[in-house]
């Protein structure tokens, strides 16, 4: 069993898989605060100072909190303003990822462009017998 397990460990595409998820956590956290720390903040400026996270609406009779945080102590609320937040992060992080696929792929092509041909190899022996009696009967 644990060599079985050896085994499966040493394959290539579990290793691959690995370090994906281990780069996918770190980029998720770098992309996260881009977006909460960066491009939310501008984006509340731009329409005056709007903070959609405390957007709510109490579902109780209860709650008179101005706060979201605060309102959900008071009772039940429907919190529009995190949904709307989250959805505008997911947006922009959709985006970032799409022009971070689309700039690797623009340099995969351009390196595959400036890549030199690879030079042609020597046809087989026989064949290049056959090529010389063809030229030289082509000169009789």
């Amino acid at each position: 069993m644990l060599k079985e397990f050896q085994e499966f460990i040493s394959r290539g595409n579990v290793m691959d898989l690995a370090v994906g998820v281990i780069i996918g956590a770190a980029f998720g956290r770098i992309v996260d605060s881009l977006v909460n720390d960066i491009i939310m903040p501008i984006i509340g400026a731009v329409l005056g100072g709007l903070d959609f996270n405390n957007y709510f609406l109490p579902l109780s009779s209860a709650v008179n909190a101005t706060s979201l945080a605060d309102a959900k102590k008071q009772g039940a609320v429907f919190a529009y303003g995190s949904f709307i937040t989250v959805a505008l992060n997911f947006i922009i992080l959709a985006f970032i990822i799409f022009l971070m696929v689309k700039a690797v792929n623009n340099l995969r092509k351009r390196l595959e462009r400036e890549k030199p041909a690879a030079p042609a190899a020597p046809p087989p022996p026989d064949v290049a017998l056959l090529t010389e009696i063809r030229d030289l009967l082509a000169r009789k």
